[in-house]
This record gives structure tokens, sequence and C-alpha cells, in this order.
């Protein structure tokens, strides 16, 4: 997400300032006072797992094999529980009921800040809007990835099993 150009009090045009002994941008009009500090925007994920598989998710728009897991913004007036099993139905038509939380990760790349769940979800896989793909994969054959949502799986495959063997 680019930061913002203009003022979102005044519109007079943003400039880097020392604010909180960092370099942010700021309104340099008198007496308007406004600093944009940039904070990451809160996102909910899950490692969803139905009829004894984890289901990864392609989005529109990613490479044919990027897949992760459901993911989305929280939206104003929703917990984090609700937010993921709202995505959950959105993305792949599918209830759940939430099994526990994974973890919380920063994902500065993008600038968010993703709450994961562990999720088991129940009816027939219905792809939403955002979604081009997904696939099913045994937690056995699970693997994470290096960023984002890769955190998450990491986690919840060492929970699954914690003497550390192959999992």
């Amino acid at each position: 997400m680019a930061d913002p150009v203009f003022c979102s009090q005044c519109t007079t045009r943003l400039e880097p300032r020392v604010s909180d002994g960092k370099t942010r941008l700021a309104c340099p009009k008198e007496g308007c006072g406004f600093v944009h500090y940039g904070n990451p925007l809160p996102v909910v994920g899950a490692v969803v797992e139905h009829n004894g598989e984890v289901i990864l998710v392609r989005n529109v728009g990613w490479p044919e094999k990027w897949f992760g897991l459901v993911t989305g913004f929280l939206e104003a007036g929703e917990t984090p529980e609700e937010g993921i099993l709202r995505e959950l139905r959105e993305e792949l038509g599918l209830e759940g009921h939430i099994q526990g939380l994974i973890g919380v990760y920063a994902f500065p790349m993008r600038n968010e800040l993703i709450v994961t769940y562990h999720v088991v979800a129940t009816g027939n896989v219905t792809l939403g809007a955002e979604l081009a793909d997904y696939k099913r994969v045994a937690p056995d054959k699970l693997r994470p990835w290096p960023m984002g949502t890769g955190e998450a799986v990491r986690d919840w495959l060492a929970r699954r099993n914690p003497t550390g063997g192959a999992a």
C-alpha cells in the first residue's frame, strides 16, 4: 500500500519530518499537525482443515504455482474470529469452527499484521470471486513457505508434531 501524498485533513502535500524519533510523512501547514504513521493493516488468516486435508488457495492475479492460506482484511466492528469465519464463507463457501489461535505475524512487505487461526471447515467448496483456484494438501505433506502466512503454517505443523520429527 502506497503512502499518501496529500494531507487527509487539509490536502496540503505531505513532507518528510522527524516525529517520535522516526522520519514520517507530515503536513507542513501551520496549525494542521497531521502525521502519517503508516500503521499496519489487520488481516485474518486460517489454516483450514476440511475432510482431513488442508485447503490452500490461489488468489486471482497470483502466479499459477503460488498458493497460500485463506486470508482477508478485518472489517470495522468485527472480531478477528468473526472476520476469518466470514472470509472462509466468502472465499470457499464453507462454514467453520475455530480450533484455536495459531499466532500473530508481522508481514512488513505489505504493512500487515496477520492474526492466524486453525479452523475446521464443513460443507462443499465453492470458490469466491477473489480466488482463481484451490488445492488440498495432506497435513503430513504440507510445507511452510518463507514469508507471510508461511510462518503460521510452520507453527501449526510444529504443534501437530511437538517432538520435532517429520510433520
